[in-house]
């Protein structure tokens, strides 16, 4: 069984660095891709970067520059750490990957909320 589980939200203040963690059980880890999603409240859940099996790395631009994504495959989890936090990175952050089967698997989310 696929699992995601995303740690490390809470609330810091304008220009504060938080690091996400998500940690994969049940998955070939070394091999996967992952994907960092937000959803902010009454916004739909939107891409903000991904992280392949070989460390490549893709941004969106409103994250670009301030978040950083890495992988440690001997520990299983991916890390996002967030720069210079704005209020409008305020979200629940989701960490998703693709099984085998092609089925999307989301860990149940992290809130980070960035007071100005």
């Amino acid at each position: 069984q696929v699992q995601l589980a995303e740690s490390g939200g809470g609330l810091v203040q304008a220009g504060g660095s938080l690091k996400l963690s998500c940690t994969a059980s049940g998955i070939s880890f070394s091999v996967k891709a992952f994907s960092w999603y937000r959803q902010a409240p009454d916004k739909q859940r939107e891409w903000i970067t991904s992280i392949s099996s070989g460390e490549s790395t893709n941004y969106a631009d409103s994250v670009k520059g301030r978040f950083t994504l890495s992988r440690d495959n001997a520990k299983r989890t991916v890390y996002l750490q967030m720069n210079s936090l704005k209020p409008e990175d305020t979200a629940v952050y989701y960490c998703k990957t693709v099984g085998a089967n092609g089925q999307d698997y989301w860990g149940h989310g992290t809130q980070v909320t960035v007071s100005s």
